[in-house]
Parts: C-alpha cells; structure tokens; sequence
C-alpha cells in the first residue's frame, strides 16, 4: 500500500473509497450526542440517583463501548466523591457488589463480554444501568432487571458511535452529582463537534484541513500519541485505537507524565533513527502530543522536555491544542479531530475504512 495525499482532495476518490460512509458516521456525532441526550431522558435515567450515590460505578464495555467508560471517568475528574472504573472482560473484579452500579455498554447489544459481566453485576444484586441496541440480549436483561435501558441507534461501525454511547453515562453520572452535565452542556458540546466538522469536511483542501493535515503527518511514521492529562489520555487512546481499526495503523498511546518513564526511551532507538540518503524513507517515529488546556505544571514542564528531547534526536512531532471549556466540550474537539484524521489516513492509503476482517475472523474463531 502506497501512500498517496493527493487522493485526499479528489472528491470521486473519497467516495468511491468509502463506501460504507465512515465519514458520514464521523460527521454524525453532533446529531448523535442530540439523540442521546434525548434517548436518555426518555428513559429516565436520572431514576438511578434515587437510591443514592453507589459506592462505586463500573463500566462494563469492550471497544468504542470501553472508551465511553474511560471518558466517563475522565470528566468526572480527579474530584469525582465515587471512584469511576471501566471493566473490558469477562468478570468483574471480587469487590463489586449490590453497593455498587454497574453501567452496561454495549452498542450492538450482543457482545459476548459485555452480556458476561451485565448478568454476573445481576446475580451480585449490583444497581444496573445499560446501554445498547434495541430488541437485544442486553436489553432483555435490563428488562428482567426493571433497569433503566437507553436504546443505541447505530447506523454504521459501533466504533462511529463513541457519542452515542457517552452521553447516557454522563447524564447518569450528572444526576448523581459527580458532574455538572445539562443540556446546555451537550448542546454546546455538539456545535463543538459540528465545527470540527465543518473544518474536516471532505470538500476542504488539505492545506486547510486540519483532518487530512494530521493525516498527512502520521503517514510513513509509528505514531507514539500522548496526552498532557487523564483527559488526553483518553483522547490518545481513542486515536490508537482509530488508527488501529479505520487505517488498520500501528500506534502507541500514553499519558504525561508516565509515558516519559517508558516510551521516551524509543527517541534513542532504531525507529527514531532515520537514513537522509535512502531511496526512500522508512518508517520511523513521530510524537504527537494531545494538549490539555488544564495540566499540570509539572506535566506541562514534561511535555515541554520532552518534544524538545525529540526534536534534538531529528523525531519529528505534532502537537495538537484541546480547546478551552468543559472536561467533555475539550475532549470532543480533539477526539473528533482524531477520529478524522485516522478515516483520511485510511483513505490516503488506498485502505476500506469499515471492514476489520482480522477482528471479525477472530470472533468467528473464538465461537466456533
């Protein structure tokens, strides 16, 4: 596979390439946290904070579902009263229990791990919060359980629906008083996302592109993403994990200032090194920095070493700059920059963003 930019400015090419719409999916995400918010007051989740405020609340979820847990309990924050945790398996950890709530996320609904650990928090007598598609396994749990349930309405991949699946979790989490989340936050939140669509939007060139920008420099390197607070962390992971489906894209993921303990040392190792006199380049590291616009100062001044430290070893590095706001207004701007990104990048590379054949094949293996 070839990389290949200027396809990114050719408007037959994009769609052609795309047939399943994965940037439609993406541009969607305004409309989808509207629809959420609205899936989630009609299921009247805020029933939840009757009973008070759990000992503790566990995501149950796998994929993009996971993510939804991680950016629960990255808006929540360092001040959150209730610690916040997202399971990815089959069982939940030994000190879960009926003090506990635990929030199923699961977009299709049918996922193996996901319906595991829903009916073990049922059988430990765990408050129960799901999230899924409707007419589902998880749904009928949910219903056996009189737990409320927010039906997910998901057109293309789940990995698309991130939004979908935060918002009810977030507004769950906002009637129990761990986070301050109206409606006016996630009205504001989705303009934020509409302009990052708006500014990524297939029809605009690359030269003022921020989407196909990112893209074009990730190309040809081993991306080593990190975020400047649990916040972008988050952010950092969501992108990985977006390289790694829609542009089926190596990358590494990691949080200042842990990743200075580890990761940095790869500035001093074969892929940093680069060989100006190859016919072509191979591919070598590039460092990209996710920005909180709250960090830290002991981690702004890490962040600050450390692009130095690469930038004197010749790794080349991006940053990119949370807008100002609420914890969920900041991540959205970045994550929605991202999930971009990784679709161009696909894209560039002449790659069927949809499809995941090796995830499918594995499933396939694990159920026979």
């Amino acid at each position: 596979m070839n990389w290949e930019p200027e396809k990114l400015d050719d408007q037959a090419y994009l769609a052609e390439g795309d047939p399943s719409g994965m940037l439609v999916s993406v541009a969607s995400s305004a409309a989808q946290i509207r629809t959420a918010h609205r899936a989630a007051v009609e299921a009247s989740v805020d029933a939840i904070a009757s009973e008070g405020r759990p000992r503790a609340i566990v995501v149950a979820g796998m994929g993009a579902s996971g993510v939804a847990g991680d950016v629960l309990e990255a808006v929540c924050g360092y001040g959150c009263p209730v610690p916040v945790t997202t399971v990815r398996g089959h069982r939940l950890p030994g000190w879960v229990g009926a003090a506990d709530l635990v929030m199923a996320v699961s977009s299709t609904g049918d996922t193996q791990e996901t319906l595991a650990l829903a009916a073990e928090a049922a059988r430990r007598g765990c408050r129960l919060l799901v999230v899924g598609g409707t007419g589902s396994p998880l749904q009928a749990l949910a219903t056996q359980r009189n737990a409320p349930f927010v039906p997910v309405t998901v057109a293309g991949q789940p990995r698309a629906a991130l939004w979908a699946l935060v918002v009810p979790l977030v507004a769950a989490a906002a009637s129990l008083g761990l986070v301050e989340a109206g409606a006016d936050l996630f009205e504001s939140a989705a303009k934020r996302l509409e302009d990052v669509a708006h500014r990524c939007r297939p029809s605009s060139e690359s030269f003022i592109n921020p989407g196909k920008t990112l893209a074009e420099e990730l190309a040809e390197s081993v991306p080593m993403v990190w975020g400047s607070s649990r916040l972008m962390a988050v952010a950092a992971y969501r992108l990985a994990t977006q390289l790694n489906e829609n542009a089926r894209y190596p990358a590494l993921w990691g949080e200042i200032p842990e990743a200075g303990h580890n990761q940095l040392a790869a500035l001093d190792g074969p892929l940093a090194e680069r060989d100006i006199f190859a016919d072509s380049p191979g591919r070598s590291l590039r460092l990209l920095v996710l920005r909180d616009s709250e960090e830290h100062p002991q981690v702004a001044k890490a962040r600050q070493a450390a692009v130095r430290l690469a930038q004197d070893r010749g790794v080349p590095v991006s940053e990119i700059a949370a807008e100002a706001g609420h914890p969920l207004e900041r991540l959205a701007t970045v994550v929605g920059l991202g999930d971009y990104a990784s679709v161009y990048l696909s894209l560039g590379y002449g790659v069927d963003p949809a499809p995941v054949s090796a995830i499918a094949e594995l499933k396939a293996r694990i159920g026979q």
